[in-house]
């Protein structure tokens, strides 16, 4: 009977026991990881909860600019960051493509758009913007009225200005007809258009 009773007693001890462990904790999923477009010493700019970011360390001190929303269909690529120094004032040049593609029976198009910003990160500063979008198109062209003949036409468009950067800081955007030399304007700290250089004058 003692022996029945003892077992009794350490089997409740056991169930007690038992059900005051703690449920285990589902582990939640790995936290997804930024993605890194460019680097360049403490400069990244990357991808985080759908916002395009640059991240840098300023006297040891990390800091913020968001550039702009992100498309999950076009995420940035082909990242680079330019470090320059334009009239004494330190600057980033931050590039990136996005692609879309446009696609019908009879056409596609696909846009490859480069972007171009420049940054002041000691002012958190975005002292200019351009975008230059390269289109690829390849349509299907019939050649009679009863669409029994056809080729493919292959076409190439180019829409806004293409950026490049002078040793001396300054900036040239530049188009099929028209050509813009930007100059950076200390005091007011933004770029601004070059003046024309004067021809010299003719001596008599």
């Amino acid at each position: 009977m003692k022996k029945v009773l003892l077992i009794l007693v350490a089997s409740l001890f056991c169930t007690f026991g038992y059900s005051q462990k703690k449920k285990p904790v589902a582990k939640k999923g790995p936290v997804a990881a930024n993605i890194v477009v460019a680097k360049i010493d403490n400069v990244s700019a990357e991808v985080a909860k759908d916002n395009f970011y640059l991240f840098f360390t300023v006297k040891t001190r990390k800091d913020t600019i968001r550039i702009k929303n992100v498309d999950p269909k076009k995420l940035p690529a082909n990242g680079k960051i330019i470090p320059f120094t334009a009239k004494g004032t330190p600057l980033y040049a931050v590039s990136w493509t996005e692609t879309s593609v446009t696609e019908t029976k009879l056409k596609k198009e696909e846009a490859v758009t480069t972007f171009t910003d420049v940054y002041d990160i000691h002012s958190k500063a975005r002292i200019l913007e351009n975008a230059q979008t390269t289109t690829s198109i390849s349509e299907i062209v019939y050649l009679d009225a009863k669409q029994t003949v056809s080729e493919t036409q292959q076409k190439l468009r180019k829409e806004g200005f293409e950026f490049s950067l002078a040793p001396t800081g300054d900036i040239v955007l530049k188009n099929k007809a028209q050509e813009n030399k930007l100059t950076y304007d200390a005091a007011e700290k933004k770029f601004v258009n070059a003046a024309p250089v004067k021809a010299a004058a003719k001596k008599k």
